[in-house]
């Protein structure tokens, strides 16, 4: 059983890229697998690994500058979730392009999951998913508007074009583990929004808590590791990856025509040329000889 830990935490760092190369050997040698983020502004990631190697990780990184009071949300996988570990150097944790936006000064109210479908079916709140585009085909919910941005970074540029339609409305968003929700909340309070609201733990959080019978949340929810999605009660969901394209698709999407294994899906068998197919089919060739030989190949998630 692998237990996995999904984590972020604002806080500066003078030096980030010092942080890294001792976090990732402490990872390699517990056997902990994932991936990690750090920038000026913090750190943030999933992970997953034995017991024992996530709690010696996760008490490193409490560790950490400013990082004491350091809280993840945890699930569980009988198979690994991921590949291979990487910690990653980064201009932001999450990218939303705004040089000003800081969670560590304020941010909207947090609203906890049993608390949170009252909130979104008021008639003077508005709901509004922050996730990518792909992340919202498959699950969202009740009533939630959906920007249909392709990245985070689009998040503002939505928001100036579409402010005017949520006048005099308080605004609640959510995304998968909350830390969207710490730029977006602080990026609205910085234009003047003052009622703004967020979900605490995100999806994650409501998804673990919620019983289904009373849950206002429809489908599931993408998760960026090798589970997919997941449903209530953090149960791995039916979908599976397309390597061509990164998005979700369920078993019945791979026997449509379209679909060759990590080259092509019905997304995006018209996104890329035929030079980018092969060289996809190549990289599924490599890896497929590695792991007749037992290794690990870098191509692998």
């Amino acid at each position: 059983m692998y237990t996995i830990a999904a984590l972020y935490h604002f806080t500066r760092f003078p030096d980030h890229a010092a942080l890294r190369e001792p976090l990732i050997q402490l990872c390699r040698t517990q056997g902990v697998k994932g991936t990690l983020l750090l920038a000026q502004e913090g750190i943030n990631g999933t992970i997953a690994g034995p017991r024992g190697g996530i709690d010696a990780v996760l008490a490193h990184i409490r560790a950490l500058p400013g990082c004491a009071d350091l809280e993840w949300k945890e699930a569980t996988a009988d198979h690994p979730p991921f590949g291979k570990m990487k910690v990653r150097l980064k201009k932001e944790i999450v990218t939303m392009g705004q040089p000003d936006i800081d969670p560590r000064a304020r941010v909207g109210h947090y609203v906890d999951p049993e608390d949170w479908n009252d909130l979104i079916r008021s008639d003077d709140v508005v709901v509004i998913d922050t996730r990518n585009d792909y992340e919202v085909a498959i699950g969202t919910f009740e009533g939630a508007i959906d920007p249909e941005t392709a990245s985070f970074r689009e998040f503002p540029a939505w928001w100036a074009e579409n402010k005017d339609r949520f006048h005099n409305k308080r605004v609640a968003m959510f995304c998968t583990g909350g830390i969207r929700c710490e730029k977006s909340t602080n990026f609205l309070l910085g234009q003047g929004v003052e009622d703004v609201y967020h979900l605490k733990g995100g999806i994650l959080r409501y998804l673990e808590e919620m019983p289904a019978a009373d849950s206002a949340w429809q489908g599931e929810c993408f998760v960026f590791d090798n589970r997919v999605s997941v449903g209530h009660g953090l149960v791995e969901g039916p979908h599976n990856l397309c390597h061509g394209c990164r998005r979700p698709i369920l078993p019945e999407d791979m026997k449509r025509p379209e679909y060759e294994h990590g080259v092509s899906c019905h997304n995006c068998i018209h996104e890329t040329s035929e030079a980018d197919k092969m060289r996809f089919r190549e990289r599924q060739k490599q890896i497929a000889l590695a792991r007749q030989r037992g290794h690990e190949h870098l191509g692998t998630d």
